[in-house]
């Protein structure tokens, strides 16, 4: 599985983004996805996670009620909403994927590059 992350960028605070990951590879729809920060000087961290079938997400406490994970199978995509953006927020965002929901939030085996985004205050 390849991955492929798209739609970072700058926005005001309080502003919203869609982040897309295309994904390559017959397996994607059973796999569990998800999206990962990391900003400036810290570590990568969770942000959400989505099954294979889209019915279950889990998110961050600093991005819970703010964003949202979703995945569409049929063109091998999953999404990360984020709305109510803060300055705290401005990270390089990473998909990541995995046949196991419950190895993707500390090990998934498959890594999309970063895509940026900045939020100003």
């Amino acid at each position: 599985v390849q991955l492929q992350a798209s739609g970072g960028g700058l926005v005001q605070a309080g502003g919203s983004l869609r982040l897309s990951c295309a994904a390559s590879g017959r397996s994607f729809s059973r796999y569990a996805m998800g999206w990962f920060r990391q900003a400036p000087g810290e570590e990568r961290e969770f942000v959400a996670i989505i099954n294979w079938s889209g019915r279950s997400t889990y998110y961050a406490d600093s991005t819970k009620g703010r964003f949202t994970i979703s995945r569409d199978n049929a063109i091998n995509t999953v999404y990360l909403q984020m709305n109510s953006l803060k300055p705290e927020d401005t990270a390089v965002y990473y998909c990541a994927g995995d046949p196991s929901l419950g190895a993707i939030t500390t090990a998934p085996q498959y890594w999309g590059q970063g895509t940026l985004v900045t939020v100003s205050s």
